[in-house]
């Protein structure tokens, strides 16, 4: 092994990153899925608008005002965070709509096999993906098509030229987070 790659030494100790904070504070940059802090600290990457961290604030306001999520990507089997993120969110009074490409009903609410399937007067406000990354662009373009307000890619779901696009088109965009660890965190 190289130096700086572990392997033993006086220096291991500084390969241990520092304790991660859950928001970057004011002045931190993005560097990857995380936030370099000018103190030299670590910080979870929350969301990216703009090519800036979103705060707190604007997270809250959407898990405040927008109730309406379609959920791409869950899984019928409740052991699945998709179904557990879910079941959360329909406790907590929004409203899911399940798409996923088979299935006709998941959590009480009728199965879509895509957003765009979603009849126009469900207005959707959050497009929840569960799904890898490369997929994500079809689903940001639907989610463009059905003039819904904030993409959310939910943890390990990072993808920043689909990501860019939707914020182009006026969409708001969190990735790499659980809506539901942050309902919990936030309100």
């Amino acid at each position: 092994m190289g130096e700086g790659e572990g392997g033993g030494g006086q220096n291991e100790d500084l390969l241990v990153p520092p304790p991660l904070h859950p928001l970057p504070p004011k002045g931190g940059e993005i560097f990857g899925r995380i936030c370099l802090i000018n103190y030299g600290l670590l910080s979870e990457f929350v969301s990216i608008q703009g090519g800036r961290t979103m705060g707190e604030e604007d997270i809250k306001k959407i898990l405040s005002n927008l109730k309406t999520v379609a959920v791409v990507g869950i899984s019928p089997k409740e052991d699945r965070p998709s179904y557990i993120v879910a079941s959360y969110l329909k406790s907590k009074g929004y409203r899911i709509i399940p798409v996923r490409p088979d299935g006709e009903e998941i959590l009480g609410e009728k199965v879509y096999h895509r957003l765009t399937d979603i009849p126009e007067e469900i207005g959707v406000e959050v497009v929840d993906i569960f799904r890898r990354s490369e997929d994500v662009p079809p689903i940001v373009e639907e989610a463009i098509q059905r003039r819904a307000k904030v993409v959310w890619m939910q943890e390990g779901v990072i993808h920043k030229e689909a990501g860019a696009k939707a914020e182009k088109a006026g969409l708001k965009v969190v990735m790499d987070r659980c809506i539901k660890k942050e309902h919990q965190r936030l309100l």
